[in-house]
């Protein structure tokens, strides 16, 4: 029996403890016959770049309703934790945390100072996770830099690269000079920053090499100048060609000629092309390789010189002449003067504009032409559209945000990078005649760095050294692959084929995740699994939004608003931060509040004093009875919430589902029937009330365990579990409750409810005590059949349910003047007219309003009415049925 106060902070972290320790949540592979059995969650693993945030608890909250929903529903629920701890994110933790570089250590030393920073945070994480007591199988843990994960994320590049979908080129990339490696396009973000737009003068120049009078010339031009606005003199070095626009009628005379870049003098062809922007600058734009992808476009077009100006970490090459060695915004301050010095800088204006930078960094990104390895998408976007109409989208509207995602792409996937800790490529290359050479799948995991290639000599070419490849895989390339590492795809040896060990598990029923990385995660393990198995990965996509601040603002380091957990958890419990996670729509940013808080507080304790009360006045219930009305209404009231709750579960509608059980359990149960039935039960052990009240409590015990998950496993074990021990005994293994199927007068029932409710607040207006007797109560309304329950309850010596309409009219109680059209009418007569109107010397003539000598129009007034009982005793409304109170 539950006695005493509830003490979350002790009970809450002993039920985490347990719950592991009893396997409560343990996967049983053996009880997963088919897919039909189970419930597959394709949980997100956190990038180890820091300490758990607010988003990681709002989002694992969500998961974990729904796991418990699931699981209560009869699904083997599958429900995996891992860690992404390869890739650029951990090694900048490493870095921050030890102050050192990568550059500065050996791979294999600063990789194993990487695992070290990256552990710690992984058991902080396992803690958090359990703290917030999310339903984890801990023994289905994983972490992408794990052997058993390159084996796989290995397996993956070879099968990839045997179907034809990998390749190798020297390209221009998408560069981060910060991390110095290269990032494909899902990894930039545009942010706004001040910048300046220079207005700069070249020189025309004959395209012929002479003048005009068709002498050879090396310095003289025709002395025609045009102006170019650009943002980056520093890539003036850099420039291939000048473009116009066919359609540009003012510059067209200029294609064809040359053009003598200021400062450094190259002379560039002047051509014409239709993606010049006429809107933006002078309409005359110069092609640097490499600015932006427009200029990548024009280089390919045109098939345009290549001039290398700033380099991996973002320095300024010989190509700069007297800049080189400079950083690119050193180097771009000094041209700026330069050029303003040699009378050829016309302008510069502020201005902000759109930067694409790297989203780990914030570095503005450049375009260089590197060696990467690609993984092809743009001849298969149609395809990876249509994998994603395939699933079911929970809000469908995120779908919207793929298909555009989709839509928006301009760049295969670049896998590689260039950085100290990932999974290596297993792939080697002749030294002589650059063949690539892949390892045998027996071999996997390899690191080409430490281990020799498959063969001893090249097959293409004979030659007999190796160079092996010193990049590593993008960690999307390897996360990217959850499903079938939950699933255990791998090579069968004996069929040749890759094959998926745990086929129940493929597609996974659920990918949840934030609306932040569907162009990361969510794109990239769809164009895996799809080009791996030919099927979609998951049956259904939920997609959760953001934390906020409680200013509506995203939460942010720099900014200061960030809300640790640990602070939160240390003032409320864990179930009070389940309840206000579950207040939102899915898809939806939620605001962090400490109303939400205060609000699961509550009802965490009205649930725990209400089930003290059900369990003092019944020991357990009785055999079903003769049910009377009121317990029928309840129980059929209580199928109804229960059919709801199930179906805004299935729908991921949290909010809906929470909001109403805790309305339905609150003032239904608690406010109104609980106090009757306890009338009852005292009066003389009532079964059909007892009977009702521990059948109703059992199933709100059950109802809440999804949302409220420590308490209602408290209250279960101590008053449902039975001899049922271990995993058993957990209330979040029991069914999900259905409706019984319970009919009754739903109508009579509400409106006795009512009554009971306007009683309650008639006593309370006239400051009486709820025990206090009522002599007469007159309901005109239908309550046939709860007339004693509404007796009993409030204490009413004669009540007489009436099914006649009540003597009652609609009298004025006040005239509500509209002083922005009455003021400017009649001025200095206001005054009149409110005297006229508070001395009730007035007349309402149809719409218009007799006072003061003057008539008011419709527009100038409201009629304030209520309804008035013509006979005896106080009249009380209570929804459609009028109750009058005579005392």
């Amino acid at each position: 029996m539950p006695s005493g106060e509830y003490d979350p902070e002790a009970r809450e972290a002993a039920w985490q403890d347990r719950w592991v320790d009893e396997g409560v949540y343990a996967y049983d592979g053996e009880a997963a016959v088919d897919a039909d059995t189970v419930f597959s969650i394709d949980t997100p693993p956190p990038t180890v770049s820091g300490s758990l945030h607010w988003g990681h608890v709002y989002g694992s909250i969500l998961q974990d309703v729904v796991a418990r929903f699931e699981r209560m529903n009869g699904r083997e629920v599958f429900f995996p934790f891992g860690y992404d701890d390869n890739g650029i994110a951990s090694e900048r933790l490493t870095e921050e945390e030890l102050d050192v570089r990568h550059q500065d250590y050996p791979r294999h030393e600063f990789q194993e100072m990487c695992r070290d920073v990256t552990a710690t945070y992984e058991a902080e994480f396992n803690e958090k996770m359990q703290s917030i007591g999310v339903s984890i199988d801990w023994s289905e843990t994983f972490q992408t830099i794990e052997p058993r994960v390159q084996r796989i994320s290995q397996l993956s590049f070879i099968d990839l690269y045997e179907k034809g979908r990998e390749y190798r080129q020297r390209a221009p990339a998408i560069w981060c000079p910060e991390c110095e490696t290269a990032i494909s396009q899902v990894e930039t973000e545009d942010d706004e920053r001040a910048s300046h737009f220079n207005d700069i003068t070249f020189e025309v120049v004959s395209a012929d090499g002479e003048d005009e009078e068709g002498a050879d010339t090396d310095e003289d031009a025709d002395g025609e100048e045009f102006v170019i606005s650009t943002t980056r003199p520093e890539l003036l070095p850099a420039c291939v060609a000048v473009f116009v626009h066919p359609d540009d009628e003012e510059n067209e005379h200029l294609v064809g000629k040359e053009a003598r870049v200021p400062l450094f003098g190259q002379e560039v062809p002047i051509l014409e092309d239709e993606r010049v922007d006429l809107e933006t600058g002078s309409g005359v734009v110069m092609c640097c390789t490499f600015g932006d992808q427009t200029d990548i476009e024009w280089y390919q077009a045109h098939d345009l010189p290549l001039r290398i100006a700033i380099d991996e970490s973002g320095t300024m090459t010989e190509v700069a002449g007297e800049y080189d060695g400079m950083s690119a915004e050193a180097a771009r301050d000094s041209i700026v003067a330069d050029l303003e010095d040699a009378g050829v800088l016309l302008d510069r204006r502020s201005i902000t504009h759109t930067v694409n930078v790297h989203e780990r960094c914030d570095t503005a990104v450049e375009f260089l032409v590197t060696e990467q390895w690609y993984v092809e998408l743009l001849d298969r976007t149609d395809e990876y559209l249509e994998a994603g109409r395939q699933m079911d989208w929970y809000p469908e509207k995120m779908f919207t945000r793929y298909k555009n995602w989709i839509e928006g792409l301009q760049w295969d996937w670049s896998i590689s990078r260039q950085r100290s800790s990932g999974i290596p490529f297993p792939v080697w290359y002749c030294g002589d005649c650059d063949h690539e050479i892949i390892a045998e799948r027996e071999q996997l995991p390899v690191d080409p760095l430490a281990d020799d290639p498959p063969v001893d000599s090249c097959p293409e070419c004979g030659h007999g050294s190796f160079v092996p490849e010193d990049d590593v895989l993008d960690t999307w390339a390897t996360s990217s692959l959850t499903p079938l590492i939950h699933s255990q795809w791998d090579w069968n040896e004996e069929s040749e084929e890759m094959e998926v060990g745990r086929p129940e598990l493929y597609p996974m029923t659920m990918r949840p995740q934030g609306h932040d990385i569907i162009s990361f995660w969510l794109f990239h393990t769809v164009v895996k699994c799809y080009e791996h198995t030919g099927e979609v990965p998951f049956d259904s996509v939920m997609v959760n939004g953001m934390v906020l601040d409680e200013n509506r603002q995203k939460m942010s380091k720099s900014v200061g608003n960030v809300v640790s957990p640990d602070a939160v958890l240390e003032a409320y419990p864990v179930d009070a931060a389940r309840y206000w996670a579950a207040g939102s729509a899915v898809g939806d940013d939620l605001p962090y509040n400490e109303k939400g808080l205060r609000s699961g507080e509550k009802l965490i304790r009205k649930l725990w004093n209400a089930s003290k009360l059900v369990d003092s006045l019944v020991d357990e219930a009785p055999e079903r009875p003769d049910l009377k009305p009121i317990d029928k209404w309840l129980l059929a009231e209580l199928d109804a919430e229960i059919e709801h709750a199930t179906e805004m579960l299935e729908d991921r509608a949290f909010s809906k589902a929470r909001d109403s059980l805790r309305s339905f359990f609150w003032h239904t149960f608690c406010d109104d029937y609980l106090e009757i039935a306890k009338q009852r039960l005292d009066d003389g052990g009532d079964v059909s009330a007892a009977y009702t009240l521990r059948t109703a409590h059992e199933r709100f015990v059950k109802l809440f365990a999804p949302f409220l998950a420590h308490v209602t496993e408290e209250l279960w074990r101590d008053m449902y579990a039975g001899d049922a021990t271990g995993a058993e005994a957990s209330v979040h293994r029991r069914n999900w409750p259905e409706p019984l199927g319970v009919e009754a007068d739903l109508e009579a029932g509400e409106t006795a409810m009512a009554v009971v409710g306007a009683l309650r607040k008639y006593k309370t207006d006239n400051q009486l005590s709820l025990n206090a007797p009522v002599r007469r109560v007159e309901v005109f309304g239908n309550v046939e059949g709860f007339e004693a329950d509404i007796s009993g309850v409030m204490h009413v010596e004669e009540l007489e349910s009436l099914d006649r309409e009540p003597e009652v009219e609609s009298v004025v109680t006040g005239i509500d003047l509209d002083y922005s059209v009455v003021g400017p009418e009649y001025g200095s007569q206001v005054g009149d007219i409110d005297a006229g109107i508070e001395a009730g010397d007035y007349e309402l003539d149809g719409d218009s309003l007799q006072v003061a000598g003057v008539s008011l129009g419709p527009d100038m007034f409201e009629v304030e009415r209520e309804r008035q009982y013509l006979g005896e005793g106080e009249m009380l409304e209570a929804g459609d049925a009028i109750v009058v109170v005579q005392n």
